[in-house]
C-alpha cells in the first residue's frame, strides 16, 4: 500500500498522472475565498482594538461594497477582531463593535493593525 502511494506521488510529480478536471477547479485558496452578503464568520482572533483617531469605517454584510452597511466602525470605537478573509481589491476582517453592539465586514486598510490575523477558513 506504502509503495502503491509512493508510485502515484512520483508519477504526479513527474506529470505522468492525470489529474480530473473536477479535482483541480475545487483546489482554491484563500485568495480566492470571500464573504457574501449576509455571510458572518466566527474566529479565535479576540484582539480588541482602538479605531483609528479621526477614521470612520463601514460595516458591511460581506466582503464588497456592492453589500449593504450594517453598521460603522467610528473613530475611537472599540472593536473586537474575528477573523479575516479576501474580498473586493483586499482582505476584509469581520469584527464586533462594542459601542453599536453591531458585527460586520470592514476592509482591512481601514482598520488598526491592518485587520486580524486569524484566517476565518473561507
Amino acid at each position: 500500500m506504502r509503495s502503491a502511494r509512493k508510485a502515484k506521488w512520483a508519477a504526479l510529480a513527474a506529470g505522468l498522472l492525470a489529474v480530473p478536471a473536477a479535482l483541480v477547479v475545487g483546489t482554491a485558496g484563500p485568495a480566492t475565498a470571500n464573504a457574501s452578503c449576509g455571510q458572518g464568520a466566527w474566529g479565535t482572533d479576540g484582539r480588541d482594538v482602538r479605531m483609528t483617531p479621526g477614521v470612520s469605517a463601514n460595516m458591511r454584510s460581506g466582503s464588497s461594497t456592492v453589500c449593504g452597511v450594517v453598521g460603522w466602525a467610528d473613530n475611537q470605537d472599540v472593536l473586537i477582531y474575528y477573523c479575516w478573509t479576501s474580498g473586493q481589491n483586499g482582505t476584509w476582517t469581520y469584527l464586533y463593535n462594542q459601542h453599536d453592539d453591531r458585527t460586520g465586514w470592514v476592509k482591512d486598510s481601514l482598520l488598526p493593525y491592518n485587520g486580524s490575523n486569524q484566517y476565518c477558513g473561507f
